[in-house]
């Protein structure tokens, strides 16, 4: 299916602003956990660059930081991408699971939350970084893996849930055939991701401005990583390749800052804004030295002009496009 009915519609702009009872998965959890927490020293053995925090398993995998700053501002995501989805965690036709995987769970603030409204559900989520609370659901684990390894799961998934791994992945197309491996035959998959270039619907988008230089800087130096920082666009495809039916496609706009005239769409933007002012550092210190040789002052200049520009540009109605695809694992045909 394509994009659902309205994704295509311009963003008016506001001119007053320029079968298992879950038991055997519960003791597969406890066995994971016991694995996680023995492996836990030096997996938080964080090394610093820059002034950030990033990874220390599988150190370099992962270009973005793992510190505080970081961790709050994709907890503020969170909440924006939930309310771009109608106050929902995922957009799939499924609620009667028993077992569930967030794959690159950052602060675990979605299998948290899914937990919480599914409590009859095991949820498990994994990242590089043992960074997510303690006091959570107790039908919620949290495990060190990293995803773009081979997995090593025993007992199949009802539901594998991905979001906002842009500039993090390598191979999207065996991640993607991984998670069908591991679902039960008539189990979903939910992919959620970006494409992260700008644009404005009314070309007030300004192709000389630092905000535009940065964006292809960005491009450049995930793609130069190996890592591929505009997935969204490109899940349809993979979800299909990898042998999954029912596949479904929405793009949603995210505008980035105030502008628009619908109050819904206001109040993303503000959220958006806000998120994108802190994550232009995260997503840029450790590509632009690795990759493009920068020193850190010369980062840290390009990103404060660019904060200059979104935050005082009112006339560049800026945008980017999120993507939403889920799709089902055939059932056995008895």
């Amino acid at each position: 299916m394509s994009a659902a009915a309205g994704d295509a519609e311009p963003v008016e702009v506001d001119p007053q602003v320029l079968n298992d009872d879950g038991s055997s998965f519960a003791d597969f959890f406890e066995q994971r956990s016991s694995y996680t927490t023995s492996c836990s020293p030096s997996v938080t053995r964080y090394p610093l660059e820059n002034g950030r925090r990033y990874h220390a398993f599988k150190h370099g995998s992962y270009p973005l930081p793992n510190d505080e700053r970081e961790q709050e501002r994709l907890n503020m995501a969170h909440h924006m991408l939930r309310k771009a989805l109608g106050d929902r965690l995922f957009l799939a036709p499924c609620d009667k699971f028993h077992r569930v995987l967030d794959i690159g769970t950052g602060t675990g603030i979605w299998s948290i939350e899914m937990g919480d409204l599914y409590p009859q559900a095991e949820v498990l989520g994994n990242d590089l970084s043992p960074v997510q609370p303690t006091w959570v659901p107790p039908n919620v684990k949290f495990e060190v893996d990293d995803i773009e390894s081979r997995w090593a799961f025993g007992i199949p998934f009802d539901f594998v849930f991905s979001r906002a791994l842009s500039c993090a992945i390598s191979d999207w197309p065996r991640l993607v055939k991984q998670a069908y491996s591991n679902l039960r035959p008539g189990g979903w998959v939910e992919f959620q991701d970006f494409d992260i270039e700008y644009y404005a619907e009314d070309g007030s988008y300004d192709q000389s401005s630092n905000t535009a230089k940065h964006t292809r800087l960005l491009l450049e130096s995930a793609r130069k990583a190996g890592k591929e920082p505009c997935p969204g666009p490109k899940l349809e495809g993979w979800v299909r390749d990898a042998g999954f039916k029912n596949v479904t496609h929405r793009k949603i706009k995210l505008p980035i800052g105030p502008w628009p005239k619908d109050e819904c769409q206001k109040d993303l933007g503000n959220f958006n804004l806000t998120q994108t002012l802190e994550g232009i550092e995260a997503y840029s210190m450790r590509l632009f030295t690795s990759e493009l040789r920068w020193e850190q002052e010369e980062v840290e200049v390009l990103c404060a002009k660019v904060r200059a520009e979104l935050k005082h540009q009112k006339s560049a109605n800026l945008m980017y496009d999120f993507h939403v695809v889920y799709g089902q694992k055939p059932k056995l045909i008895s």
